[in-house]
C-alpha cells in the first residue's frame, strides 16, 4: 500500500491514524461558535479540524425538498437550500479559522462544493483537499480539485466500487499526486448493519491506497474497529453539544466524547504494534521465570542411562527446553544429577 504525504507527514501503513474533528457545519453559522470548535478540537488532541466551505445556490436548487432526518434535526419547516443557506461559513472566516487552527498545532481542512472555494482553500495552504460522498462523481469538480496538486481524501459514501474506481482515475490522470479513500456510509446517523468496515479494506486491496473510515454512527465502536482494519484516516463529526438545533449534532462527538475516541485510538494503535512476532522486550526477563527446564526427576547416579522416568520439566527456564526432552532419552548422565537439577548439555 503505498504512502500519501500530508505536509510533513505519511499516511499509509505503518503510520499513526490521521484524526479529523469534522466541525462541518456544527458551527450554525455562527464564527464565534466555530472558533470554538477549533479550540476545543485541539483540545482533544485530533490531527486536523474540519469545515464545509459551500455556496448554496451552486450546491442545489431551490426547492420545498428536505431529508426525512431534518424532521428530527431541525425544528422548522425550512427547505434543504434555506437550512444550508443559513449554516455556511462565511469566505472570510476561512482565513482566521486556518490561522487559529495552525497556532493550535492542528490542521485546517474544508471540505469545498464548487471550484470558486476548491480554489480559496489552496490559498490558504491547505495540506489537503477533501471530496465530499455526493461529488465522487462530479467529473468537473473532481478534474478542477486534482488540478491543484494536492493530495485528496475522497468519502465514498452511496458508491459502487466502480465509481470509486473512476473517480480515482479522474482526480489521478489530472494532477492529484495521492489519494485517501474513506468507506462512509451516507445515512444520519449510521446504524452499525450498514458501516461495512470490510469495505474498507477491499477498496486497500483493490487500489493500492491509503484507506480509512467517515463515521457517522452514533459512538465510537466504529472508530476502534476501523482502526484495529488499518484505517489510515478517521473522521468523526464533531460538535460542541450533541443537543443543539442543527442537522448533524445528534450524530457528532461533544469534546469530551472526541478526546476519549482520540485517547482510546493512541492506546489500540500501541496495541497493534507490528506483524513481527517475537518476544518483547519486557516478556524476556519473564521468559525466564515462566518457561521451563529439563530437571533430573530422581536423583540419577553417572552413567545411567537417562529414561523419561528420570527426567521432568519444571520453572524456571534457565536451563535446556523441554523441546529436547525426547533427545536426552538415552544419553548417560556425565555426573550425579540431585534431584531438581537443571540439566545443560554438559550433564548428559
Amino acid at each position: 500500500m503505498k504512502t500519501v504525504s500530508i505536509g510533513k507527514r505519511l499516511l499509509g501503513e505503518g503510520q499513526p491514524c490521521y484524526i479529523i474533528a469534522e466541525a462541518g457545519k456544527n458551527h450554525n453559522g455562527d464564527v464565534e461558535l466555530a472558533r470554538e470548535l477549533v479550540r476545543k478540537a485541539a483540545e482533544a488532541g485530533v490531527d486536523a479540524v474540519k469545515f464545509q466551505s459551500i455556496d448554496t445556490g451552486r450546491l442545489m436548487i431551490r426547492s420545498g425538498l428536505r431529508p426525512a432526518y431534518f424532521d428530527e434535526t431541525v425544528g422548522s419547516k425550512e427547505t434543504e437550500f434555506d437550512i444550508t443557506k443559513r449554516l455556511e461559513l462565511p469566505d472570510s472566516a476561512h482565513p482566521e479559522l486556518a490561522d487559529l487552527a495552525r497556532s493550535l498545532g492542528i490542521d485546517f481542512i474544508s471540505t469545498p462544493e464548487d471550484a470558486g472555494h476548491a480554489d480559496l482553500l489552496c490559498d490558504l495552504k491547505v495540506p489537503l483537499l477533501k471530496v465530499s460522498s455526493l461529488n465522487i462523481d462530479n467529473v468537473p469538480l473532481l478534474r478542477h480539485m486534482a488540478s491543484k496538486g494536492l493530495p485528496m481524501v475522497i468519502s465514498t459514501g452511496m458508491a459502487t466500487l466502480g465509481e470509486v474506481e473512476q473517480a480515482l482515475d479522474v482526480v489521478l490522470s489530472n494532477g492529484c499526486p495521492g489519494v485517501v479513500l474513506l468507506q462512509c456510509t451516507s445515512n444520519y446517523p449510521a446504524l452499525p448493519e450498514d458501516v461495512n468496515l470490510r469495505a474498507m479494506v477491499t477498496m486497500r486491496q483493490t487500489f493500492g491506497v491509503p484507506t480509512g473510515f467517515s463515521d457517522h454512527t452514533m459512538d465510537d465502536t466504529m472508530a476502534l474497529g476501523a482502526v484495529a482494519l488499518g484505517a489510515s484516516v478517521y473522521e468523526k463529526h464533531f460538535t460542541l453539544d450533541r443537543n443543539m438545533e442543527g442537522p448533524d449534532h445528534r450524530l457528532s462527538a461533544d469534546p469530551s466524547e472526541m478526546k476519549a475516541i482520540v485517547e482510546r485510538i493512541r492506546l489500540l494503535e500501541k496495541g497493534l504494534g507490528n506483524p513481527i512476532k517475537k518476544p518483547t522486550q519486557t516478556e524476556l526477563e519473564m521468559k525466564m521465570f515462566k518457561r521451563r527446564s529439563i530437571v533430573a526427576a530422581r536423583a540419577v547416579k553417572q552413567g545411567t542411562v537417562l529414561t523419561a522416568d528420570d527426567l521432568d520439566c519444571k520453572c524456571p527456564g534457565t536451563g535446556l527446553s523441554p523441546r529436547f526432552f525426547d533427545i536426552l532419552i538415552g544419553r548417560k548422565a556425565q555426573r550425579d544429577l540431585p534431584q531438581d537439577s537443571i540439566l545443560t548439555w554438559d550433564d548428559v
